[in-house]
């Protein structure tokens, strides 16, 4: 009996050691692959970014006299205040009247075309602009009873005889740029908890970085 205690409570021994490890190394991991993720896409984006503009930097560094002078990052930077030079140009009068021509001219080439305007929305979806017009995430009953979607509310009617609708956009996903729009009751639509970037993230993501816990309620 002796024997078979001690049996007994050396498995149970090891039961809880190896229950612990097993717990504390998953949590372990679930720290450290997103940060080491995070790490390894900013150092890709970093060497991109450095490395499209650093041989043009370096001849220019030749040319001021300060050959073999190079700085690590000097073509991310550029790359910032190029992208930053092109905003504030693309802001005036005379910048958006080239924008706009340039869109047009990209837009009658096939091939061209498809790729510009997709990415171009993308960009607009993400930006404060494209976010300012979702009022807000909600979840409405989509595409059949039961199954619910995220939408955004884009806007408030009402009809002759005083009742309220919302205009919802569903967009798909894990490309947002195209969706359903949707005219729907008061009582069909319920707020969620987070935000339009939440939203956003969730979409994009396939719900993988969706809350494990979703609080909703209908919209007053």
């Amino acid at each position: 009996m002796d024997s078979e205690k001690k049996k007994s409570i050396g498995r149970r021994i090891s039961g809880f050691f190896i229950g612990h490890l097993k717990k504390k190394f998953v949590a372990g991991l679930l720290v450290i692959i997103p940060l080491g993720l995070t790490i390894f896409i900013l150092k890709f984006l970093f060497g991109i970014a450095d490395g499209v503009l650093a041989p043009y930097i370096r001849k220019a560094v030749d040319l001021i006299g300060l050959e073999g002078l190079y700085i690590p990052g000097l073509g991310l930077i550029a790359g910032i205040l190029i992208i930053y030079t092109t905003g504030v140009f693309a802001s005036n009068i005379l910048g958006t009247q080239l924008v706009n021509a340039w869109d047009r001219l990209l837009g009658r080439i096939p091939i061209v075309k498809s790729i510009y305007t997709s990415s171009k929305k993308v960009i607009q979806v993400f930006s404060q602009e494209g976010r300012s017009n979702f009022r807000r995430a909600v979840f409405i009953e989509f595409p059949k009873e039961g199954c619910y979607s995220i939408a955004f509310v884009t806007n408030l009617v009402e009809s002759t005889s005083g009742k309220k609708y919302h205009t919802v956009f569903v967009p798909t996903s894990p490309n947002p740029t195209s969706g359903y729009v949707l005219i729907l009751e008061d009582s069909r639509v319920y707020s969620a908890a987070f935000g339009v970037e939440e939203a956003m993230k969730i979409i994009m993501s396939g719900g993988m970085v969706a809350p494990d816990v979703i609080h909703s309620e209908k919209l007053q």
